[in-house]
């Protein structure tokens, strides 16, 4: 693998922890959500992530052709269910006065944002050093 593809590896994993945190965010946002219908109330999301490693020629025997990274495949709800709670003096109440909440989990969320901004750094970091290595090996032409 060439240091070149550190940058992609790494830019891919950048754009992921990105949605990552985009998600979480969102999930926050909605924690406290609630609604008289519990298939209309708010529900967790999270992103799906797959491992990339395509060779651009499958006939290539060069492991330096090889494509790596982290590639979206999406944005999944969450099938747990909200939860059901009597309120009956709540504008959103259904008929029999309960309201049902978010399935936001609030630390869940928060160790998720703590993880993918641990690890956006990280990968940042490697980019950094990737950069700094290339430059050091261009002085070493001078």
């Amino acid at each position: 693998m060439s240091l070149f593809s550190v940058f992609n590896i790494a830019g891919s994993a950048l754009n992921a922890q990105t949605i990552r945190l985009n998600t979480t965010a969102s999930n926050l946002a909605n924690s406290e959500s609630v609604d008289g219908d519990a298939s209309k109330v708010y529900r967790a999301r999270h992103p799906v992530f797959q491992t990339m490693m395509d060779s651009p020629d499958a006939s290539s025997a060069d492991p330096d052709g090889a494509v790596a990274g982290v590639r979206v495949l999406g944005v999944v709800q969450s099938t747990t269910e909200p939860v059901k709670r009597y309120d009956p003096n709540n504008p959103v109440a259904n008929k029999d006065g309960y309201v049902y909440m978010s399935n936001v989990n609030a630390i869940e969320e928060m160790t998720n944002m703590i993880s993918a901004n641990r690890s956006f750094a990280t990968n940042v970091e490697a980019i950094n050093t990737a950069r700094d290595l290339l430059l050091k090996t261009i002085a070493m032409g001078h």
